[in-house]
């Protein structure tokens, strides 16, 4: 007697479903209930208007000093200019804004809830210590690359007047982006340190005006000297090779100076991601364009401080 043994086949795989932006944002319950909080009130809204009429005011007075001037120009290589002048204006301002309401927006994101007495009540819920860390940051990320798309026609405007190549809007989109991620990163990190909101938003200031404001200081001071030293006979190749990365370093965690002379670079060398200097002995010294060792980084120091952050709350709760 034969015996058929009846094989069964393994159910067909389901893919699995993509989710969606909103869907990955409002699984974090502390990014919904941050994005609700903070976009259901006039406050949102009045920032942003004031920001892009702000922006707005700006644009158009440089755009007016454009038509008085326009009588004196009879070639496209002034209208360039000024394109190119009203585009590093309007992302000089964003960057500025970026850097200064970024760490606004995270400073107060756990050590907020210390004070509300509310933290206690996170604890014995079951949301983890990076969900909330990374819900904070997010919302308020979240609410800071608003402001940055709604300013993006803005920047358009400078192609009416030419002189702005494309890759010129991409690099500087990814520093602003790179820009908000540290100093939001850098806000909750001070805030998960700090048992007051006033503590941590001094010392995440601090740390915000130290990174743009007190590193071209000291380029400042250093940059004489380099020259001097830079043209003195007696140096050598070696010498001047690791003055020049010493100063690109400098450049390059600073967001003022990334993106003054990657604009530099690219007018002069037509160049976005490598360009040489020479030396004195004829060779030439390879070099990457400042923004992208500045977005590297952003993303490290920036992921470091999350994760900082997250391991701050987690001590804090055992």
């Amino acid at each position: 007697m034969t015996t058929t043994d009846a094989v069964v086949s393994p159910p067909p795989a389901v893919p699995r479903a993509r989710r969606t932006l909103r869907q990955f944002l409002t699984s974090n319950p502390v990014v919904l209930k941050e994005l609700r909080g903070r976009m259901r009130g006039p406050r949102a809204f009045a920032v942003l208007t004031v920001y892009l009429l702000l922006m707005s005011a700006f644009v158009t007075l440089l755009y007016t000093v454009y038509v008085v001037s326009i009588n004196n120009v009879y070639n496209g290589a002034g209208s360039q200019v000024v394109g190119k002048f009203v585009f590093g204006a309007v992302v000089g301002i964003e960057l500025l804004l970026v850097c200064f309401i970024a760490p606004a927006f995270t400073a107060g994101a756990i050590s907020g809830e210390r004070e509300r007495q509310t933290y206690d009540l996170l604890q014995t819920t079951l949301l983890s210590a990076h969900a909330l860390v990374l819900g904070k940051l997010a919302s308020a990320l979240a609410y800071i690359f608003l402001l940055l798309i709604a300013a993006f026609p803005l920047q358009s405007l400078a192609f009416l007047l030419g002189g702005v190549a494309p890759e010129e809007v991409l690099i500087a989109s990814g520093l602003l982006v790179a820009t908000a991620f540290l100093f939001g990163a850098s806000g909750v990190f001070f805030s998960s340190l700090m048992r007051r909101t006033l503590g941590s938003t001094v010392l995440t200031y601090a740390f915000a005006l130290l990174a743009t404001l007190g590193l071209p200081l000291v380029l400042v001071a250093i940059l004489p000297l380099a020259n001097v030293f830079f043209y003195n006979a007696s140096v050598g190749p070696l010498a001047e090779a690791v003055l020049i990365y010493g100063v690109g370093v400098l450049i390059c965690i600073n967001p003022i100076a990334t993106a003054v002379a990657t604009e530099i670079i690219l007018v002069s060398n037509q160049s976005g991601f490598y360009f040489t200097v020479p030396l004195s002995n004829g060779f030439a010294l390879p070099l990457v364009s400042p923004w992208l060792p500045f977005m590297l980084f952003c993303f490290i120091l920036g992921s470091l401080m999350t994760l900082a952050s997250i391991l701050a709350v987690r001590r804090a709760e055992r």
